[in-house]
């Protein structure tokens, strides 16, 4: 069954998407060298958040990687970056320090519409491999606002305000949190979402993402 599943559907690169036997060739791995940063930063200042992660910067193939699977229906994508994040000790290392990862919600139209939500396909990956809690049920958008991209940094400070509710805060209580999103650009989509979990009275709240604008 697993030879006649690779016949059909056979591994390629998360890049250039070549049949490959990894999750990225070794072309393409030296190509996006230039991009990876795997920044941990330990103490965050005026912010909801205590500590902040990220692997790559938002530019050139990564960002038409990150736009691809996010707009463009390409959720197969998930794969390539969990295992970039997976691969990174440091980042692995710092995702340990946290009982509960949770992804930043999408609101439920925007979920339909799109058919996934980019950021909680990773998380769920994450979350099975290193044998960190996913909690789905506490953190929900409830506001369809515009996305953060299509506006300007003064519009964005305002645009993420009392779009997200808290629910079941029991299940958090006291954990040491992770919020994981694909872009970090303002932070004002994490530090809101950090700022209605603290709520529940956690511990830490850290953050990951994909790459940093």
């Amino acid at each position: 069954m697993f030879n006649f599943l690779n016949l059909c559907y056979p591994n390629v690169c998360g890049v250039c998407e070549k049949i490959c036997n990894e999750y990225i060739c070794n072309k393409c791995r030296a190509k996006i060298k230039q991009y990876k940063k795997s920044d941990v930063n330990e103490y965050i200042n005026n912010k909801n958040f205590n500590m902040y992660a990220y692997i790559f910067i938002y530019d050139g193939i990564i960002r038409k990687k990150i736009i691809k699977y996010k707009f463009l229906n390409s959720p197969y994508l998930y794969k390539f970056f969990s295992n970039i994040i997976l691969d990174d000790l440091k980042l692995v290392d710092y995702i340990k320090n946290f009982d509960i990862i949770i992804p930043v919600p999408i609101h439920k139209k925007r979920k339909k519409k799109r058919g996934y939500n980019q950021s909680e396909l990773i998380a769920k990956e994450i979350s099975k491999k290193l044998k960190i809690q996913l909690q789905l049920n506490v953190l929900y958008k409830n506001v369809n606002n515009s996305p953060q991209s299509t506006l300007n940094q003064e519009q964005r400070k305002y645009n993420t305000k009392d779009v997200y509710i808290l629910k079941n805060k029991e299940l958090i209580k006291n954990k040491n949190i992770l919020i994981f999103d694909d872009i970090y650009t303002t932070g004002n989509t994490v530090n809101e979402c950090s700022k209605i979990i603290r709520n529940a009275q956690v511990n830490n709240i850290g953050v990951l993402t994909i790459a940093k604008d």
